[in-house]
């Protein structure tokens, strides 16, 4: 009786170990393929995107110059690093002329 009281008590914390594991492997496997991979932003008029793209336009128009206005974003991509990238196609006007940028943001 001893023996079998030993199995069971084993074969609980197998079975406890396997459906962890069943629990924890795809996540870190999801987690692991989406560090570093770029992955589609699937809302693109999200008010933070926006904001993302509207202060790549600013900073590129205080640095250059070129008085460029932010117009939209068209699309856009996100990177998990130590931090967020975004890279992001805007819009973006200068005299009436619309134009599309790519624009790299970390976060």
């Amino acid at each position: 009786e001893n023996n079998i009281h030993k199995y069971i008590k084993m074969n609980n914390k197998t079975i406890f170990f396997l459906l962890l594991s069943l629990i924890l492997l795809p996540l870190y496997g999801f987690a692991a393929a989406r560090t570093g991979g770029w992955s589609p932003i699937k809302d693109i008029k999200d008010p933070h995107v926006i904001e993302i793209g509207e202060f790549a336009v600013s900073e590129y128009d205080r640095k250059t110059k070129s008085e460029l206005n932010f117009v939209t974003v068209v699309s856009g991509e996100s990177q998990v690093v130590a931090g967020m990238n975004y890279r992001l196609v805007v819009t973006a006007n200068h005299t009436g002329e619309s134009k599309n940028y790519e624009a790299i943001v970390w976060e």
